[in-house]
């Protein structure tokens, strides 16, 4: 019997990717309440590597922050940031002037493009108790026509996100959260407009899977030549196609036939990134991913001489208001709420 799993690895830190996604990583951060300035009590800093600070110390990491969890000010171009955020909030601001703070289920779709300047914080808003903060971001390629295009970001609100509901012949369930992509009758929203899944032949999947403990579900086939990559990052073990997975890792599965798998006696949870790859020259250095060296040492020429577009901001780990709700206010000045 053929056997359609391969390149099976543990899953560290930042997780294997392959074209065209460029990046992923799992944040999952449990912070303490926070203070006035909604970050941790300083006393809680000493002895962290403020700055640069990766090391899981209490279940909680303050990544590039001094005061607030998070990444300051940091450019990028030529590729989208796509913010999956399953708990806590994200502070969103940006050289063009847009803003937002983003939460419990809600995705953030950015594309770089051409260049832009922003920073994600991760604001500690509950000084009454302590603040879960986990989330992906994933990092996926542009093709070279739209490495160029103007910055743009789109929000997908937690209630604007379909799940499909898969029930097998025991009545355990399955779900399936779609934030690009299409499963059965469940469509993801319309991702930003220069993306690499806005084109549906592409077939661009984003999915978080929940099963229940013994729950059976088989992955339909997608077209031939499309990369599928599951990351099993929770739970106490499943098996797929025959083959017993235990925790924390991923697996690269065929696309082109269904793949069945079972569940172990926990709840278990997937993240599938799949899609059809762009299939041009990678070339990254740090927040720049271009097709050349020369595109590259050109982004770093255009920086130095534009920041691009600067910043606007009063810090340079811009939060908002303790007391601001979820909200996106875009460049153009168009305004998004949610309760």
């Amino acid at each position: 019997m053929h056997n359609p799993t391969f390149a099976t690895r543990p899953l560290g830190f930042y997780w294997d990717t392959y074209d065209p996604f460029i990046f992923c990583v799992h944040h999952d951060d449990r912070y303490p309440a926070g203070n006035a300035s909604m970050g941790p009590d300083p006393a809680l800093l000493r002895g962290r590597n403020i700055g640069s600070d990766f090391t899981p110390r209490d279940g909680w990491r303050m990544y590039h922050g001094d005061i607030v969890p998070g990444f300051p000010v940091h450019p990028h171009r030529g590729f989208e940031t796509v913010t999956i955020v399953r708990n806590g909030f994200v502070d969103h601001s940006d050289s063009l002037g847009a803003a937002g703070r983003y939460g419990n289920g809600d995705v953030q779709w950015m594309t770089a493009g051409a260049g832009i300047q922003h920073s994600e914080m991760f604001p500690l808003v509950h000084s009454d108790r302590p603040n879960h903060c986990e989330l992906f971001q994933i990092w996926l390629n542009l093709p070279r026509r739209n490495k160029m295009v103007n910055p743009h970001f789109a929000m997908l609100w937690a209630d604007t996100i379909p799940e499909a509901l898969f029930t097998d012949k025991s009545g355990r369930h399955t779900r399936v959260r779609l934030v690009a992509g299409a499963l059965g009758d469940a469509v993801a929203p319309p991702p930003a407009p220069d993306s690499w899944a806005a084109d549906p032949a592409n077939e661009v999947g984003i999915w978080t899977v929940r099963m229940e403990p013994e729950a059976e579900w088989t992955i339909p086939p997608a077209s031939e030549g499309v990369r599928r990559t599951i990351y099993f990052f929770s739970g106490s073990g499943l098996t797929i196609a025959g083959t017993k997975l235990t925790q924390a890792v991923s697996f690269r599965a065929q696309c082109d036939i269904p793949v069945a798998i079972a569940n172990g006696s926990a709840e278990s949870e997937m993240l599938v990134l799949q899609a059809l790859p762009i299939g041009e020259p990678v070339v990254q250095y740090g927040p720049f991913v271009m097709n050349t060296e020369d595109e590259i040492r050109q982004a770093f020429t255009d920086y130095r001489a534009t920041q691009f577009g600067g910043w606007p901001w009063p810090r340079h780990d811009n939060v908002h208001p303790g007391t601001a709700g979820r909200f996106a206010r875009h460049a153009g000045g168009k305004m998004e709420t949610r309760e």
